[in-house]
């Protein structure tokens, strides 16, 4: 069973933790979800979610799929060199890294997407693209899959993201269930973000 780790900071985008929270979860026999943050204590939000968290320097296990969600707290958070440093370090170590929306800001600025095809928020591409020019910045997809990095566009594409991984890992069947039983219209045209235009 693989350890999904979720990367929290202040103001974080709700629906980018537990879109891909909801597909993750329902898969328990290969994945089991934890809640990180740089310090670890309680993370909140703009819709008034609070997480608890654990300190991500202080893990007991290697987090085999890093996921880093995007939201306004990622404004601040891309001048926070200790979390630039602990998403590098972590990111170095993990099998997969999965970001949405601006979490690829975070991922850019810690030189693991360099010379790698990644996407973000279109409402926030430029400022994106701001944070790393030696990304390979494709504002048409919904979602990337470059090697062992996943990207997605804004908020709800996290779970066509995240249901592209696990049809990538299990097979289309078992995405196109997962999205059933969520009751999702899954677009699962990673090239093609009706947002982008």
């Amino acid at each position: 069973m693989e350890q999904v780790g979720i990367l929290l900071f202040n103001d974080f985008e709700t629906l980018d933790v537990y879109g891909p929270v909801e597909v993750f979860g329902r898969f328990p026999e290969h994945y089991y979800l934890s809640f990180y943050s740089l310090a670890g204590a309680v993370i909140s939000n703009r819709h008034n979610v609070s997480v608890n968290t654990l300190p991500v320097n202080e893990r007991t296990r290697p987090i085999d799929i890093l996921l880093i969600p995007g939201g306004i707290g990622t404004r601040t958070a891309i001048n926070d060199e200790a979390l630039i440093n602990a998403i590098r370090t972590t990111g170095t170590n993990a099998t997969f890294i999965l970001t949405v929306c601006t979490g690829a800001a975070l991922l850019a600025k810690s030189g693991l997407l360099d010379n790698r095809r990644a996407t973000s928020n279109k409402r926030a591409f430029d400022w994106a693209r701001s944070s790393s020019y030696k990304v390979n910045w494709i504002s048409k997809a919904r979602w990337m899959q470059d090697g062992r990095f996943y990207t997605s566009s804004g908020v709800s594409a996290g779970i066509d993201m995240t249901l592209g991984f696990i049809a990538d890992r299990h097979g289309t069947a078992a995405a196109e269930a997962a999205a059933a039983q969520i009751e999702y219209l899954w677009n699962p045209d990673r090239t093609n973000d009706p947002f982008a235009d």
